[in-house]
């Protein structure tokens, strides 16, 4: 189902995951729960994943993450400070010690000038507040690819939120 590099990936997270004793919660938007998807398609993943928010919507973004309604009318949902509010919030409302967080436009419409096809924003947040931010643009590579490349992003972002 997931590439090779998909499921090491997320094995290395689960592996560092139980190893550090916590769990890791998922708060997705554009993947539509694929790195959910990813790390619980691994045996045993059940020890260190917590659960998965899709909020493909603003309402659920505000709703399950308490992503603060003016952060979405400054920012718009596909913006560094919506990831950042999603990783914190997926963090608060579980059990889970980290949290990644993906917010993008995966295509084929829907972007703009200013907010390309292809712009995912990425953030990992831990219980002790620390937060980490990537911003990637994938480009315009169709809606499949751009998921694709998204999922591996956030898992090597949640490895490395592992790692701090």
């Amino acid at each position: 189902m997931f590439s090779e590099t998909v499921v090491d990936l997320a094995q290395a997270v689960l592996t560092k995951s139980g190893d550090a004793g916590v769990m890791v919660a998922t708060a997705e938007s554009c993947t539509g729960g694929l790195v959910a998807a990813a790390l619980t398609e691994i045996a045993g993943s059940s020890s260190v994943v917590d659960r998965g928010f899709v909020t493909y919507s603003n309402r659920a973004k505000m709703q399950m993450l308490g992503v603060p309604e003016q952060t979405l009318a400054d920012h718009g949902a596909v913006s560094e400070e919506t990831a950042r509010a999603m990783a914190s919030g997926a963090v608060e409302h579980s059990d889970a010690s980290v949290a990644v967080a993906i917010t993008g436009i995966a295509g084929p419409g829907g972007g703009s000038v200013e907010k390309p096809v292809g712009l995912v924003h990425f953030a990992a947040a831990r219980a002790d507040g620390r937060v980490l931010h990537i911003e990637r643009q994938f480009g315009d590579l169709g809606r499949e690819k751009v998921r694709e490349a998204a999922l591996v992003q956030a898992l090597e972002l949640l490895s490395q939120a592992l790692n701090a």
